[in-house]
């Protein structure tokens, strides 16, 4: 059976994986095939003796970069593979100077049914993969790794628990951060005292309106408070299902 989400990883480091994708709500779907993961070593590309996949910038300048004819025959050869890249999967390569990795995103991800993930290494890729390829470069943020594992392993993650029978329990999904445009309320457990600090009393009611309006209010003010730009958007999204109501 062809598992529904199906995703490939281009590493110089293949025994990185699955790491974290191993363990956890991801690696019980992978183990139950809800889910599968190909390992790509870009090395099995190179053409010589030495498996080198690097040379120095033209230019000049510091560090080596991957180069586009190794990477161009590892991507091809994994296309070829699986249909052309699967009928419409995103290709994507994890670079500073991508694109946000954000909730949109890996649905987008989720709902083509997996992608090609290049992790870079050294300084970079030769510029003429990423336009040759079509590649949809991804930034996890604005600081840099040592290379795009990290950020490969996040995606997934994020994408694979959107898959039915994953997560578990599907309602709680729809509570998470960001899936209503706001930042997830605060939880509390047992005990009920807990270094002189009470669980709020809305939670304690049983008054399930009750507390569904605190959960919100909750949600509202640390969204204020923490991700202003989330606010903003978020209340836009308001104003405008007034106007339109």
């Amino acid at each position: 059976m062809t598992a529904a989400f199906a995703s490939r990883v281009l590493t110089l480091f293949p025994e990185m994986f699955p790491g974290p994708l191993g363990l956890s709500v991801a690696g019980k779907a992978l183990e139950a095939g809800l889910w599968s993961l190909e390992v790509v070593d870009i090395r099995d590309f190179a053409r010589d003796k030495h498996r080198s996949v690097d040379d120095t910038p033209f230019g000049g300048g510091p560090g080596m970069v991957m180069r586009a004819d190794i990477l161009a025959d590892a991507v091809d050869t994994v296309a070829a593979r699986n249909g052309a890249n699967d009928g419409g999967q995103p290709l994507i390569y994890f670079s500073p100077r991508g694109r946000m990795l954000d909730r949109s995103l890996v649905r987008e991800v989720r709902d083509a049914g997996g992608a090609t993930l290049i992790c870079g290494r050294f300084e970079g890729v030769d510029e003429r993969l990423l336009q040759a390829r079509s590649i949809v470069e991804v930034s996890l943020g604005d600081f840099v790794l040592s290379g795009g594992e990290i950020a490969a392993y996040a995606l997934l993650d994020a994408a694979v628990r959107l898959l039915p029978g994953v997560a578990g329990n599907e309602e709680s999904l729809a509570e998470e951060s960001f899936e209503q445009g706001l930042l997830e309320y605060p939880q509390y457990t047992r005990p009920r005292n807990w270094e002189g600090r009470e669980v709020p009393a809305a939670l304690l009611s049983g008054n399930h309106q009750e507390i569904r309006a605190w959960r919100l209010a909750e949600a509202e003010r640390i969204t204020r408070e923490r991700r202003p730009d989330l606010w903003t958007r978020y209340m836009n999204r308001v104003e405008k299902a007034k106007v339109t109501s």
